[in-house]
């Protein structure tokens, strides 16, 4: 089996396909291949893309420096997953706010964006520690 940050790599790739998908269901939305979604639907469609799109291009800079960061395997594990973990968790929030939530209320999407921004800063600071003390 391979190393966790050249697994969790190809899951960060081909994530990227879902990414791209998105671009084009929102091009399609956008241009009136489909119905309008309204302002504040497109909004958050437009953010949980943008956030997915972003967020999973740092995981891949993320998994190039994780072995330097010299963790044990099991903690390499945990870290490259809890960027991951971040990354679905802050762009799906937006997804879900989009699905189900009211305008100017949170809703479970804002607290779900929020948990993973609070996944990927401590996936961040983690492999910042490990990198300084690899040092």
């Amino acid at each position: 089996m391979g190393q966790p940050s050249e697994i969790l790599a190809i899951v960060a790739i081909l994530s990227i396909v879902t990414v791209e998908f998105g671009g084009h269901a929102l091009l399609r939305f956008v241009t009136g291949d489909r119905d309008r979604l309204g302002e504040f639907r497109e909004r958050f469609f437009r953010a949980g893309h943008a956030h997915a799109g972003v967020l999973l291009v740092l995981s891949l800079v993320y998994l190039l420096y994780l072995p330097r960061a010299a963790f044990p395997e099991g903690l390499e594990w945990l870290c490259g997953s809890a960027l991951l973990a971040g990354v679905l968790a802050q762009s799906g929030g937006f997804f879900l706010h989009l699905a189900i939530g009211k305008q100017g209320r949170r809703s479970p999407g804002t607290a779900l964006t929020r948990a993973g921004a609070l996944l990927l800063a401590s996936a961040l600071i983690a492999l910042a520690a490990g990198l300084a003390s690899a040092l």
